[in-house]
């Protein structure tokens, strides 16, 4: 490293750029104000940026030998072993896991990552009184508060255990104390029934899915990789990196991969523009670079524009210098969930590059405190946009005027309510009414998942989001080559003893251009949806009554252009001849919300009372809107009509485009394993359609007859 910063390169252009923000920081006095701001208070976050500054500053001196930047550090650091024994418990305490110098000790966890590690860079250049007098005034004490002094959290297997554990263990190796690693790895006592292992263990799924969504994936991946690196180099017999079939490796890719367009899918409690480049992805990719010299990290590595002076720093700008990076794989994956891999599992289908179409089908578990009452929700993307999108979490991050940089109130009575996701939604309550504790119990059940060229499908179900509703969603992406077309298929079934009111939003992102039926507009006054669970923030901004002969084709058709250029529609199939109550209304966020916390988003939902009922709806990308040269192709949908047929376990869709072109999409829905080799026959209309395996794209049909 001390070689590759004389030499040209990417890495002695992270050192120049890091020695020139240093060198502006030695100019500045050091401040170590008294603890008093919540998060993105002025106190809280010059605490954050002290601890990064004594962090990057120990890096030069380790890179330069100048004694003026351990010199830096240490003052730093004797001003915080004056400070933390006088302090109290944080007065701006969010919860029980409250911190001294931040407001909640999570944030003490992650202030010791980074000071342990500049404490061990400027270590030789301290006498043994400093290093007493730092020791003992900040270190020590700051990992005993974090372990023996907060049992609960330091033993719980979460994010906040993640970060106290992985502090605690660090410090333990940088002061030879043996006994607090040993903890940090199996908890307090030892018993294995916390600890780094225990988190390993049941945080992440088989596949490297981690059970609070990407975005807590993302926040936790910091730990897990700092410290296993920590591990790595202090104890390789360990052999963390090979635990549990590479599980931290795994981890590290699979939060890359649930990404599109560099940010990360907002599943859960998510603030919508983190991304790949976040620090701890960084972190992350050059940890697994720098063991496994995978050339398509690399790809990541270069997106993230972010070299790192380490040693596994050093390896990814070599490779990016030696260009020998390869594509990332961003392909349609199951990711299982739960830490068995059978607790649901989160799908991803995507369509040839990276910001080509992609759909994702949550069907995971709850996901803890930070879980959504979602269950088999979607989100599409396309051309590099969010277009069938989710709210992620009510919050301004560090942003103090709302609501101290914490969850807003709206977190709970809108983010995470059901009617904010594109799922379905009973009598206008939240599956399991909104309690954690009782949806932590259960998960959807996968029946399958089947990737084929230019077709990928999954079907799931769960019975227990409400009382006596159960409801099957199968999604599938569909490329139909001949057409030069992408659509979603999108099938779900809800079943029960007594009729209810089912709801089915999707909260899309554009201006809403043309629907095929009639809309009776609130012109003059706005009213709410609902009285609770989400409903109360929607206003009702359109009705529209659908029956026999409105919509056209028994088709309900609403088209919305996109900030991408493009436009979207999305039929749905209206039942016909059912004496069914079905309406389609349309609302826009923001009722109820006195200090404007939400953003103005816009939804239509199809309403239906029934006890059984199945939708069926086709999302179609398609044309363009170009106002720079000021012309508009393709503005309308070319998809004329729907039908649904069921036989037992087989299931079809058969569409009729506008030109007369038709498609049968068909599918087994039978629970044992298929092979291509299976073939299967649905007979529709005294027709028979045989097709292999799970389903197959059957067309353009040679039939003149579409019903």
């Amino acid at each position: 490293m001390q070689k590759a910063i004389t030499e040209q390169g990417a890495f002695q252009d992270a050192f120049k750029a890091k020695l020139n923000q240093v060198d502006i920081g030695l100019n500045q006095s050091i401040e170590v104000p008294l603890p008093q701001d919540g998060g993105g208070g002025y106190t809280h976050e010059k605490h954050k940026r002290n601890y990064q500054q004594m962090y990057d500053t120990g890096i030069i001196y380790q890179l330069t030998g100048d004694k003026k930047y351990a010199e830096y550090v240490k003052n730093m650091l004797l001003q915080y072993a004056a400070l933390y024994p006088e302090l109290p418990v944080h007065p701006k305490r969010k919860n029980s896991n409250a911190g001294k110098l931040f407001w909640q000790g999570l944030n003490e966890a992650v202030w010791l990552v980074h000071t342990i590690q500049a404490y061990d860079f400027i270590y030789p250049a301290l006498t043994q009184t400093e290093r007493n007098t730092i020791e003992s005034g900040a270190i020590i004490p700051v990992a005993l508060f974090l372990s023996e002094q907060s049992p609960h959290t330091f033993n719980k297997v979460h994010n906040h255990g993640t970060w106290a554990t992985a502090a605690v263990g660090m410090t333990g190796y940088v002061l030879n104390k043996p006994l607090w690693v040993e903890r940090a790895l199996y908890d307090l006592d030892l018993a294995k029934k916390g600890g780094f292992m225990r988190q390993l263990d049941e945080l992440f799924s088989p596949d490297g899915y981690y059970n609070e969504g990407p975005y807590y994936q993302r926040y936790a991946l910091m730990p897990f990789v700092t410290f296993a690196k920590a591990i790595e180099q202090n104890e390789p017999q360990r052999k963390i990196f090979e635990y549990r079939d590479g599980i931290i490796l795994k981890a590290i890719n699979t939060t890359a991969a649930l990404s599109y367009n560099k940010l990360l899918f907002p599943l859960n409690d998510a603030i919508k523009s983190k991304g790949i480049d976040t620090i701890e992805l960084v972190n992350g990719v050059a940890i697994a670079y720098g063991l496994n010299a995978d050339p398509t990290l690399l790809d990541i590595a270069k997106q993230q524009n972010t070299i790192l002076l380490t040693g596994d720093g050093l390896k990814v700008a070599q490779g990016l210098d030696q260009q020998l990076q390869q594509p990332f794989a961003f392909n349609s994956e199951l990711y299982r969930d739960g830490k068995q891999g059978a607790e649901g599992a989160l799908v991803v289908m995507r369509n040839g590059k990276p910001t080509d179409q992609a759909l994702v089908y949550k069907a995971t578990a709850q996901g803890l405190g930070h879980g959504h009452f979602d269950k088999l929700t979607w989100q599409f993307y396309d051309q590099g946009n969010e277009i069938v999108s989710d709210y992620g979490a009510a919050r301004f991050l560090n942003i103090e005027a709302k609501s101290g940089g914490g969850y807003l109130p709206e977190n709970t009575s809108w983010a995470k309510q059901t009617i904010a996701h594109n799922t379905l939604v009973v009598d206008e309550t939240s599956h399991f009414n909104g309690k954690v504790k009782q949806a932590n119990k259960h998960h959807p059940t996968i029946h399958f998942y089947d990737q084929q060229q230019n077709l990928t499908l999954a079907s799931a179900s769960i019975d227990s989001a409400y009382d006596d509703v159960a409801f099957k969603r199968t999604f599938a992406l569909v490329n139909i080559p001949q057409r030069e077309a992408v659509i979603v298929v999108d099938i779900l079934s809800a079943t029960s003893s007594q009729s209810h009111q089912y709801d089915l939003p999707v909260h899309y992102q554009g201006q809403l251009i043309d629907t095929n039926f009639d809309r009776e507009a609130s012109l003059t006054q706005l009213s709410t949806l609902g009285s609770d669970n989400g409903y109360q923030h929607l206003w009702l901004l359109a009705t529209a009554n659908l029956s026999q002969d409105q919509p056209r084709d028994s088709l309900a058709r609403v088209t919305w252009l996109n900030d991408n250029g493009r436009f979207y529609s999305h039929s749905t199939l209206v039942s016909t001849n059912t004496g069914k109550h079905q309406q389609m209304l349309f609302t826009q966020l923001g009722a109820n919300d006195p200090n404007m916390n939400l953003r103005q988003q816009t939804a239509f939902i199809y309403r239906v009372e029934a006890s059984d009922h199945t939708f069926v709806s086709v999302l179609e990308p398609h044309g363009e809107y170009n106002p720079a040269k000021e012309f508009t192709i393709g503005a309308t949908s070319n998809i004329a009509a729907l039908t649904h047929h069921q036989q037992a376990e087989l299931s079809a869709v058969h569409i009729r485009f506008k030109d007369g072109e038709q498609y049968l999409l068909a599918i087994n829905h039978h629970e044992q394993a298929l092979t291509e080799q299976n073939q299967s026959v649905i007979n529709i209309n005294g027709v028979q359609y045989p097709f292999n395996g799970r389903a197959q794209l059957l067309g353009p049909l040679n039939t003149g007859s579409f019903n």
